[in-house]
């Protein structure tokens, strides 16, 4: 029996497996030498203005920084048109999605989402101790009738992922909103748009209305929108993300925050990324023109690939992902295998620079090419259109 099997919690037993030792040195630097496409990283790194505020912000790392963000969470108020209460930040989206659960949600309550989504709204849901309920999926998108009807009395949270991660498919704005006029009065609505700025480029190309969420929270409505400067504006690894909702519901999940969580360096990026209009039309421009071109190309190769409103692409390979990616790993490009969310036969690739995207598709020809020599069964091409 294991030391301290007696003494954690409950809900930490029930967590799955962690290795306390992390990942070797070798396997880093094997990993450093990948093309990365297996998390949805921008490829092109943060805007030069944000590296510049960065080294300017070295020089007083010495001090804590401001537990309330001012100056970013007033930059936010007035970009998008909302009191400051109404804003609060958060070391990246995932934290204010944890907050929520930490606020709204207990043992004997549960959360609603749908079946193949964001896969830490189950993390932060069991850690709260309470249960997440998954409806299932309709054409890689959202059930919305059999989330309703999976809402009961025990209900507090339901999650929209928006677009959805993994598969990239996107609710237009009228949907959402005939959603929500039907949602119960005990339950508040999250509504996780941090590849907003992806499927918002996206829907002008294509003619559709992609998100009214603001326009739910001016109003007063019991919704929680989350943004992320990880994607678009290319700061990952500094964790800085943001929720905007009623000032009541954010007043109580600023105090289950804990203090100084974002680093002062991490809030002048952010403040530095937002302005940089530039950078941001550069990477969703790319984003789009390549998805084209990856689609196009995976579909030629036999797979199945859904349309996307983010900077990803969900591809059906017909195998056994986990063996496939590990085949492209081989190849120098790492893909996510999408086994955890029940899609064995499913990767996520990121979308990345036209060289990277070239990488991805000379090794995935190279391993088709192998595949058929060796007598191994081809998945029927299926086109998709962008």
């Amino acid at each position: 029996m294991s030391r301290f099997l007696n003494l954690v919690s409950k809900t930490a037993r029930e967590m799955g497996t962690t290795d306390a030792s992390g990942t070797t040195l070798a396997a880093q630097e094997r990993r450093s030498l990948l093309i990365k496409l297996d998390s949805n990283e921008n490829p092109f790194g943060p805007s030069a203005r944000a590296v510049d505020a960065m080294r300017s912000a070295l020089g007083t790392a010495n001090s804590y920084p401001d537990d309330d963000c001012s100056a970013l969470r007033l930059k936010l108020a007035t970009h998008h048109e909302l009191p400051p209460e109404q804003v609060l930040v958060t070391a990246g989206s995932t934290a204010m999605l944890s907050l929520l659960c930490q606020t709204l949600l207990a043992p004997g309550l549960n959360a609603v989402t749908s079946e193949r989504s964001f896969i830490l709204y189950s993390m932060a849901v069991r850690a709260a101790g309470a249960h997440l309920v998954e409806a299932p999926m309709r054409d890689d998108s959202f059930d919305l009738e059999a989330i309703l009807s999976a809402i009961d009395s025990k209900t507090r949270i339901v999650f929209l992922a928006n677009p959805n991660n993994p598969t990239g498919t996107v609710l237009e704005a009228d949907v959402v909103e005939r959603f929500l006029a039907r949602l119960p009065g005990h339950v508040v609505l999250v509504l996780d748009e941090a590849y907003y700025e992806f499927a918002l480029h996206f829907a002008v190309l294509r003619g559709i209305k992609y998100s009214n969420s603001l326009d739910y929270v001016r109003q007063g409505a019991s919704v929680v929108v989350l943004r992320s400067f990880s994607k678009a504006h290319g700061l990952a690894g500094l964790r800085v993300g943001y929720g905007l909702g009623p000032a009541e519901l954010l007043g109580y999940c600023a105090r289950m925050r804990d203090t100084f969580s974002v680093s002062s360096v991490a809030e002048v990026a952010a403040v530095a990324a937002l302005d940089d209009h530039d950078h941001i039309q550069r990477v969703v421009e790319n984003n789009a023109v390549q998805s084209g071109v990856l689609i196009a190309r995976l579909s030629e190769l036999g797979y199945r690939v859904v349309p996307t409103a983010a900077n990803f692409l969900f591809c059906d390979l017909g195998e056994d992902a986990v063996a496939a990616a590990n085949r492209l790993q081989d190849e120098g490009v790492a893909v996510r295998p999408l086994g955890l969310w029940g899609a064995p036969s499913c990767i996520r690739v990121t979308i990345g620079t036209p060289e990277q995207n070239q990488a991805l598709l000379e090794a995935a020809r190279r391993l088709g090419s192998r595949g058929s020599a060796a007598g191994f069964p081809v998945s029927p091409t299926i086109k998709s259109v962008l």
